[in-house]
């Protein structure tokens, strides 16, 4: 009974199998389509080529600027007006922060550009590692008068002149703010006076009647908290951002409201007449406040 009911099966599905096509066999693509999709590649091959060769020479003017710029031959990048850039930012990729000879090489570059007071940020802490033995005294607190000090900011013997230099990394990011949270929590649950008192408007007062009081922390009042925990600092007028992301890589925030950002490419590749070329535009940008 198994046998002939197996033969039954095969017969019974042979003639299913004979009318599709074996799997290795493609239909034929017709004419119109085989145009149409040479067409399209064709065009995504010019397209490609055009972008590449763009990037590419936009890529060779801007070497032959810097190089222009570096060698003095163009007139309006010879007088930097850098009376607006009184603290300058400097980002760099936690990986090339270990390159010592470009950081040592833009310190001297900054430096022959009258730049007074500089921020070195990577986000693994290297900079920090790297300029810890070389700095001298705790802290300074007398690093210019618009300047409100924190407990990273040191003064470095640098290129023979002083140079105010301050370098933070990660940790003075989202663990700085964690802190000052905890500091202003833990000040409030204690009973001090810590935060400044509130002034409402006739109208919050009215609709705010039933509610009982809550904590209500100002900016102020979280900007004494940061100072207070040593991760307060001016806020940069220029950031200048060395490695492969367009992004500030993890610069404390409160720190860039009014912070110019450019972005400078790899530090392995900087240039002398790139940087004069940024703080040359830098004096030409216009910002407003508000009122």
């Amino acid at each position: 009974m198994g046998t002939k009911a197996m033969e039954a099966f095969v017969v019974n599905e042979t003639p299913v199998f004979m009318n599709k096509p074996p799997p290795h066999v493609f239909k034929l693509m017709s004419l119109p389509s085989m145009i149409i999709k040479l067409t399209l590649g064709l065009l995504w091959c010019i397209i490609h080529l055009a972008i590449s060769l763009l990037s590419l020479c936009s890529h060779l003017i801007f070497n032959l600027e810097c190089s222009l710029i570096s060698s003095g031959l163009l007139w309006k990048y010879r007088n930097l007006q850098l009376g607006r850039l009184k603290y300058l930012a400097i980002v760099v990729d936690s990986r090339e922060a270990k390159n010592t000879v470009k950081i040592n090489q833009l310190l001297y570059w900054l430096k022959t550009l009258g730049v007074k007071y500089v921020c070195l940020y990577d986000i693994d802490g290297v900079l920090k590692k790297l300029f810890a033995p070389g700095m001298n005294g705790s802290r300074d607190n007398n690093p210019g008068d618009y300047l409100d000090a924190s407990a990273n900011i040191k003064a470095l013997d640098c290129c023979q002149k002083q140079m105010t230099i301050e370098c933070i990394s990660g940790s003075d990011g989202k663990e700085g703010i964690a802190k000052a949270a905890n500091l202003l929590c833990s000040s409030y649950l204690n009973g001090d006076s810590y935060t400044q008192e509130n002034v409402k408007s006739e109208e919050n007062v009215k609709s705010e009647e039933n509610v009982e009081n809550e904590p209500v922390f100002t900016e102020t009042d979280m900007a004494s908290a940061l100072k207070s925990i040593g991760c307060a600092g001016p806020e940069p007028d220029l950031l200048l951002v060395y490695g492969p992301a367009r992004c500030h890589l993890g610069f404390p925030t409160w720190r860039l409201r009014y912070t110019e950002i450019m972005h400078m490419g790899p530090l392995k590749s900087m240039k002398y007449g790139a940087i004069v070329k940024a703080f040359h535009n830098y004096s030409k940008k216009h910002q407003n406040y508000g009122k």
